[in-house]
């Protein structure tokens, strides 16, 4: 229970199904938050006592995450009106791996994403231990993401009704066999229909705003909190053109992603966009939109979420390089070492190395993995 309205409903569904409910809220111990009363042992490292966030009340005007105090509080008084008993993890150590991932990728020139590898360490690793520990039979979030019993007998983790809110990306890394033990109570529904659903149960977190924040960088300066954390490391260089001209310079590459247009500082003819990122020279490339275009993409640390793994030569599948990207159609291929090659049937633009390649086959997912490298096969283009 984040205190937002889709785990708030998620919560009332659950009820609404008969099932005994416990609600549970991630306290990433950025800040510090008062010790509910009665606190449970907690199975792991972490342990159980006040309600991912926290601190005191955040100072007016302040952007929150998906984990502030005021989410603690929000998350509160939604069990209260549930009737269900509700704790705050303390997971400051875990969330401290997930700091130090973030900071590694960026100072390594990749764009991470903190909300995947939340879910695969601490959504569902660290809350299932406490699901154990307790005797829970399921976990369950707000995702939007559906669950579907298949004719063979397995559960595919398929997109949620609503495209607009589709989750299912950020879930590529749950272990298969957690899936059946997990319900996403949202996924059959559309935003607009949890919101009703939220203002007709009297939740006054019905009107309340998605987050869009990494909750343990509540002001979004990514750059700044990575230069709080990495130490006295000189990550300035010089802006150049793909065929090496110097246009500028930049105080530290890791205010840049691929694909990034806004924010370069830079006039030219036409726009230009981050291309590659070369944290050894410390150079941002910067190219055209053409220029942008890769063909094929590399992942590694795969994780398929099907029976049998996409069998050997390759597979046909749809294959997702972001977030809030439209999958493209592609041909998948197994490589040794636990990771793939994707070839697109068409140039996709922004691949960027950290980020995640999530493969679908129409609305399942059937695996992915994290992109290392992109390239344009026969074009003059280089591996990066």
């Amino acid at each position: 229970m984040s205190g937002g309205v889709d785990s708030s409903v998620a919560a009332w569904l659950l009820r609404q199904q008969g099932h005994e409910v416990i609600g549970l809220f991630m306290r990433h111990g950025q800040d510090q938050l008062p010790s509910p009363p009665a606190p449970l042992p907690l199975v792991g490292e972490g342990s159980i006592d006040a309600a991912c966030a926290g601190g005191s009340a955040p100072a007016a005007g302040r952007k929150q995450g998906c984990c502030s105090a005021a989410d603690a509080t929000d998350a509160r008084r939604v069990a209260d009106m549930l009737d269900i008993p509700f704790y705050a993890l303390n997971l400051q150590r875990e969330f401290g791996r997930i700091i130090e991932y973030f900071v590694a990728e960026y100072t390594a020139g990749h764009t991470p994403n903190p909300c995947i590898v939340c879910n695969t360490w601490l959504k569902f690793g660290k809350l299932v231990e406490y699901a154990d520990s307790v005797g829970a039979d399921f976990v369950a979030t707000g995702h939007y993401a559906r669950l579907v019993p298949t004719a063979n007998g397995e559960i595919a983790l398929c997109r949620g009704r609503d495209e607009s809110k589709d989750q299912s990306y950020v879930l590529f890394g749950i272990q298969r066999s957690l899936l059946p033990r997990l319900k996403f109570p949202v996924g059959e529904y559309h935003k607009e229909e949890i919101r009703e659903i939220a203002g007709r149960v009297g939740f006054a977190v019905a009107a309340k705003r998605d987050s869009q924040e990494i909750c343990f960088v509540p002001d979004q300066n990514h750059a700044r909190f990575v230069r709080r954390h990495r130490g006295e490391i000189d990550t300035s260089g010089e802006i150049v053109t793909t065929d090496g001209t110097v246009v500028g310079r930049h105080e530290g590459f890791e205010q840049f992603t691929v694909g990034q247009r806004k924010g370069l500082r830079l006039a030219f003819g036409e726009r230009r966009y981050v291309v590659r990122i070369e944290p050894e020279s410390r150079r941002v490339v910067i190219g055209t939109w053409n220029e942008l275009a890769r063909t094929e993409l590399t992942a590694g640390g795969a994780n398929w979420l099907v029976q049998q793994r996409p069998p050997l030569p390759a597979i046909r599948a749809q294959v997702k390089i972001r977030y809030r990207s439209r999958p493209v159609e592609a041909v998948v291929e197994l490589l040794p070492g636990n990771r793939f090659l994707v070839s697109f049937d068409r140039p996709c633009h922004g691949v960027a190395p950290g980020q995640a390649a999530v493969c679908y086959d129409g609305e399942r997912v059937l695996g992915g993995g994290w992109i290392e490298t992109g390239a344009n096969r026969g074009l003059a283009d280089p591996v990066y």
